[in-house]
């Protein structure tokens, strides 16, 4: 107790000096400052809002008013914008009546000329007609090109008038002939490969080799012996379908190329561009694979 009495005597002949020595400009801007709070405090209060309720509805509210009737009224929180107000600045500053969110659409002229350039040019893709445009001085993406091609029902890829490939084998199914590898399981468990060419129009099976190492020596030689075997026959075809194996060569290619036999490589991993081979590739292995059994 003793100690709190001389720690409060001390703290107090400390401040006296300090409030002694201030200077009168200090004490005068101190003066002004409190002032200036007042008026602002002032003009806070001074439209008071009163609850009825509160003020006279429960004895509490009764018995709180009279212990604080000599007291000052408290600030009341300033008056909400009313909402025509609000409504007016809320429609200032939305943009979504004015603008659709989003990139900008195509103008419906840039669209036309799309439209007519891929009709006039069937062999243009939509990367062509992207640079056409963009050299007569029409900046566009690829990918809109593609999107207003695809709406219009139009492929974006290039050659879009011509026949797919099932109308295109249909067709020219007297002037094909097609080659592909086969193998054969023996009783022995040892595997053999085969080399057959098939004629589209009469379905007829061509036996070229039969070699347990098939090379790309090999392969030129059997197609070889194809073409001396059909002699004047082979003249009369136009197209080879054949896959992409590293068997075939450009020296496998030449062979049929000097008879004016047009070679046609079908897509990677695309086993129905050759359909006709292949379901006759997999028939001779399925027949042979039992007959070993």
């Amino acid at each position: 107790m003793s100690l709190s009495i001389v720690t409060t005597l001390v703290r107090n002949l400390i401040t006296v000096p300090a409030a002694v020595l201030r200077s009168r400009v200090a004490k005068d801007a101190e003066v002004l400052a409190l002032r200036h709070e007042n008026a602002v405090l002032r003009r806070q209060i001074a439209r008071v809002r009163t609850n009825p309720q509160t003020e006279s509805g429960s004895p509490r509210s009764r018995g709180s008013s009279r212990a604080s009737a000599g007291a000052r009224p408290s600030p009341s929180p300033p008056p909400h914008l009313p909402a025509w107000h609000r409504q007016l600045i809320a429609r200032k500053w939305t943009f979504t009546r004015h603008r659709r969110p989003g990139r900008p659409s195509t103008a419906p002229a840039v669209k036309q000329l799309i439209l007519r350039l891929a009709r006039e040019n069937n062999s243009w893709g939509h990367r062509r007609i992207q640079g056409e445009l963009t050299r007569l001085g029409y900046p566009i993406a690829p990918s809109t090109v593609r999107g207003i091609l695809h709406a219009a029902g139009i492929d974006p890829a290039p050659q879009r008038s011509g026949p797919t490939w099932r109308q295109f084998l249909t067709a020219q199914a007297h002037g094909i002939i097609a080659a592909d590898f086969l193998h054969l399981d023996t009783i022995s468990l040892k595997r053999l490969y085969a080399l057959i060419y098939i004629e589209h129009d009469t379905r007829r099976v061509h036996l070229a080799g039969v070699t347990a190492h098939p090379t790309t020596a090999w392969t030129v030689q059997q197609a070889r012996n194809l073409a001396m075997a059909q002699g004047h026959r082979l003249e009369l075809l136009r197209f080879l379908p054949r896959d992409r194996d590293s068997k075939y060569t450009r020296s496998f290619d030449a062979v049929f190329e000097a008879d004016d036999v047009e070679i046609l490589l079908s897509p990677p991993q695309a086993p129905k561009a050759n359909a006709i081979c292949e379901r006759e590739s997999c028939a001779l292995s399925a027949e042979s694979s039992s007959t070993a059994c």
